[in-house]
């Protein structure tokens, strides 16, 4: 019989949950053990994920910028890109550094890495088998361990629809954040966060795209007022979005991709150079061995958990994606706290009144807490007030007017329940409206904060002053 090789805290999955839960045990006095299939640290999120994509955003940014900046009176020559590099500089400098970042901390929190693939035997016992090239592996890899707590935090893959296997030009979200080259033709099944955005990225990049989506809107978890903002700066780049469309088979050749889709009882197809589909991804809890434990796991893969991540084993804990919650890094973050508190004895909880959610689109979209149709659906009685970027002298100074932000609050005391914004600085700026959302304050609390002039985070305090009645700038 093998060795049995017993451990305090083992995490698997070194994403944005495990590697964070890691840090934060170690710091609490756990010694950690940390196991991870693939051959980089950071998951999804930072090597294939949001990390990224943003850094292909910038440099979409940067192109389309150096093309044309007629509106502050520059004339520029036509500005071309060699994509190789920009692929290079995003990984070397961007994806490797924050990779490499997360092993420093790690080491420096003096948690064991192994390199392998966790399979649970019970609740106190798993397998660690040996898994692709060992980078980082220990001489634990192939053994077996009994741990006094587990933290499961293998993240989520990408879902695959028929018609549409993953090879060739036909790519999921990874593929499409790694082409050789900018395409002439790009096509995007699925408008979505990141369908979105690797759409809008890649038309900066001088690519026509088009996006077919199964719902009536893209970006369908936004109110409608701010998904057309970005729809009218995805028209104005030459973007063609289908809605009610639905995706129903490719063809592949040597010069590209065929899709083919059907939108009004009508099908069409698009020939291009790839296919990128993004409809969704799905937790990967299907191959670790749960049905061997006590953990319970419903119908969609996600892990039941208490309020501090705890399972239906008492010593057994899911954080991250395959937990319930939106499916984000900053999510997983907080949850792999909160796991690692309880496991030393604290009175941690996930607790939040709100997670906010980014699209990095152009502009962006960011949201926190209820929307008005949700707190109708809960019986609350609800006003809004917002605010326009056109009425900013920032965002008139940057030339980006489109664009807004909004407060959710209840009607007898002001007391916020959600935020909105739509343009320039969005994701910066929904930190503020999260602050406010889970602190449980009311617009006169924002009303009453003075604002730095001129800045992007004034529409904020403007919409708080249009909630309680005294506007200044509309």
């Amino acid at each position: 019989m093998a060795d049995v090789e017993k451990k305090e805290t083992v995490i698997i999955g070194a994403g944005p949950g495990g590697y964070v839960a890691a840090i934060r045990a170690s710091e609490l006095g756990q010694k950690v053990t940390l196991i991870e299939k693939s051959d980089k640290l950071g998951g999804v999120c930072l090597n294939v994920g949001c990390v990224p994509s943003k850094a292909l955003i910038a440099a979409g940014h940067r192109f389309r910028e150096a093309n044309d900046a007629s509106s502050y009176g520059i004339t520029t020559q036509p500005a071309t890109i060699d994509f190789k590099k920009t692929q290079e500089w995003k990984q070397t400098k961007v994806v490797d550094r924050m990779t490499n970042g997360v092993k420093m901390l790690l080491n420096k929190h003096k948690v064991e890495i192994i390199q392998g693939e966790a399979v649970l035997d019970s609740d106190t016992q798993l397998r660690v088998m040996p898994v692709g090239p060992q980078q980082f592996m220990s001489t634990n890899a192939g053994t077996t361990i009994q741990f006094d707590n587990l933290i499961i935090a293998t993240g989520s893959h990408p879902i695959e629809i028929p018609g549409f296997k993953f090879e060739g030009r036909v790519v999921d979200s990874t593929g499409g954040l790694n082409l050789p080259e900018i395409p002439k033709e790009f096509v995007v099944i699925g408008g979505g966060y990141v369908g979105t955005e690797l759409a809008g990225a890649y038309a900066n990049l001088g690519a026509h795209v088009t996006i077919i989506e199964g719902l009536d809107s893209i970006l369908n978890g936004f109110t409608k007022d701010m998904v057309s903002v970005v729809l009218k700066q995805l028209k104005k780049k030459g973007v063609d979005v289908h809605t009610s469309a639905k995706a129903i088979s490719s063809s592949q050749d040597d010069d590209g991709v065929s899709v083919t889709y059907e939108e009004d009882g009508k099908q069409s197809t698009i020939k291009a150079d790839y296919c990128m589909v993004t409809v969704g991804r799905r937790p990967n809890t299907d191959d670790l061995g749960l049905e061997y434990t006590s953990v319970k796991v419903n119908d969609h893969g996600i892990v039941e958990t208490d309020e501090q991540g705890r399972t239906a084993s008492q010593h057994i804990f899911a954080v991250g994606d395959i937990a319930s919650g939106p499916a984000l890094a900053h999510k997983a973050f907080f949850q792999g706290k909160v796991a690692a508190g309880a496991i030393a004895g604290k009175n941690t909880a996930n607790d939040y009144a709100g997670v906010p959610a980014v699209c990095f689109s152009d502009p962006e979209l960011a949201v926190v807490g209820l929307t008005e149709a949700q707190a109708k659906d809960k019986d609350i009685e609800v006003a809004t007030s917002k605010f326009p970027f056109a009425g900013n002298a920032r965002a008139v100074s940057l030339d980006q007017v489109d664009g807004f932000a909004r407060l959710i609050y209840t009607k007898d005391d002001k007391t916020i329940l959600g935020g909105e914004v739509v343009g320039p600085g969005a994701s910066d700026l929904i930190a503020e409206l999260s602050l406010a959302v889970n602190s449980h304050m009311n617009v006169e609390d924002i009303s009453l904060t003075i604002h730095p002039h001129p800045t992007l985070s004034e529409p904020i305090q403007e919409a708080a002053d249009v909630a309680l009645g005294y506007p200044t700038h509309i």
